[in-house]
């Protein structure tokens, strides 16, 4: 498939009328998959299968969707409640399908997530889906993203802060006597007085540059360092400084306004970055998605009609399940 056009609709269409056929075929997927059902279900059950050929195609589609193999790869030997799972069978679960999925993903979630740890190191958290804005003893300011960490060493006159988690942006009051530094899993940002944004992530660190200069330091041996006019924005790894390169800020740092924005990006990059202001689990089980491009500008505050939206626009199956799961396919 080609390109796709998804533009704001501040989720005006972001909710579900009852009537829709998918979920519709949801709520009978979980209901029969609950256990056996009685006469009357089943004939209910028939009767709805045939008031509209939708009805049935949403219901095989969920089918094919439950049995698939990234599916059945996600929830197999995977802890949960001290037992364990088992390949998912075509027929039965000892949960409700949507109880089960949930559950598994928001298990895997947990699991590889060093929370407490953060927790007890942070100044300051902010949770999935939450901004704040936090004065600094300097008279700088600091403005928290989505599912944000940071520890403060302002001590004696040092101005240090250490990203733990998530993505932070900085306004910094000019002091050529105490530079302000900001350090990320993988490098660390120095200035005197600026504003610039680090987002940290499991393979790198990102610092986008909006007003004045800063220089930026890889954590690693060989100590790869890279300057930043304003617009410029670099990326750091455990090995290397990348290439400086051009960067819109009100694009990304968007974020600040409450608003995503991206233009010609794969869905699977926006899903990415959506994740992080969902509190559920965001699955896609067709690889295609992923693949398809895809253009828009969505308010964070409704991540749910973003993706409705989007999946709308790109011909693509949205599923929500219970505990806040969705799936594209």
């Amino acid at each position: 498939m080609g390109h796709q056009d998804a533009h704001d609709t501040d989720g005006t269409n972001a909710g579900s009328a009852p009537a829709d056929p998918a979920d519709q075929a949801l709520d009978w997927f979980a209901r029969l998959r609950n256990g056996e059902p009685d006469v009357a279900t089943q004939a209910a059950f028939e009767a709805w299968l045939t008031e509209d050929p939708r009805h049935a195609a949403e219901f095989r589609s969920l089918e094919t969707l439950w049995n698939s193999k990234p599916f059945v790869d996600a929830v197999k030997t995977l802890p949960v409640d001290r037992g364990v799972l088992v390949k998912p069978k075509a027929r039965r679960w000892p949960l409700p399908a949507a109880a089960l999925a949930a559950s598994v993903l928001l298990s895997v979630s947990i699991w590889q997530y060093p929370a407490l740890t953060i927790a007890v190191e942070a100044d300051y958290l902010t949770a999935t889906g939450s901004q704040t804005t936090v004065p600094l003893p300097d008279g700088s300011t600091m403005m928290l993203n989505t599912d944000t960490a940071v520890a403060l060493d302002f001590a004696a006159g040092r101005r240090h802060i250490r990203l733990l988690r998530g993505e932070a942006f900085f306004d910094v009051v000019h002091d050529p006597a105490h530079p302000f530094t900001v350090s990320g899993h993988y490098g660390e940002v120095e200035v005197l007085g600026t504003a610039f944004s680090v987002k940290t992530g499991d393979d790198e660190d990102e610092v986008v540059l909006e007003r004045g200069r800063v220089e930026v330091l890889c954590l690693c041996d060989n100590r790869d360092r890279a300057e930043l006019a304003p617009g410029q924005a670099v990326s750091i790894t455990a090995s290397a400084v990348s290439p400086v390169h051009a960067a819109d800020p009100s694009t990304m740092l968007a974020w600040r306004e409450g608003r995503i924005i991206f233009e010609d990006a794969p869905l699977g990059t926006v899903l990415q970055e959506l994740r992080r202001y969902h509190r559920g689990p965001i699955m896609v089980v067709d690889e295609r998605v992923n693949r398809l491009m895809v253009t828009g500008n969505y308010r964070l505050d409704n991540v749910e009609g973003a993706l409705r939206t989007l999946a709308d626009a790109a011909g693509v199956g949205f599923y929500r399940l219970p505990g806040g799961l969705i799936i594209l396919r």
